[in-house]
């Protein structure tokens, strides 16, 4: 599977580990995700993204039903 973990940088992480994460499928490439943390509702914290993970964020969801499914709330590992 070739889903691209998109989270915090490091030192994010430890102030506020994320126990989720918000799941963007690719609609075209089996395997290929977008993921990002998240809370238990899906909301992503922004402030913490890096400016490239932000980007990616920001178009995942602008393309939703074009590129990617809906996203999904999983628990992560």
């Amino acid at each position: 599977m070739n889903a691209i973990a998109i989270g915090v940088p490091a030192s994010s992480k430890q102030r506020q580990p994320s126990r989720f994460e918000l799941r963007f499928q690719s609609l075209f490439h089996s395997g290929k995700a977008l993921i990002f943390p998240c809370d238990e509702n899906g909301s992503v914290f922004l402030d913490l993204l890096s400016d490239k993970a932000r980007a990616n964020y920001l178009f995942a969801r602008a393309v939703v039903g074009h590129e990617y499914a809906n996203p999904v709330v999983l628990a992560s590992d």
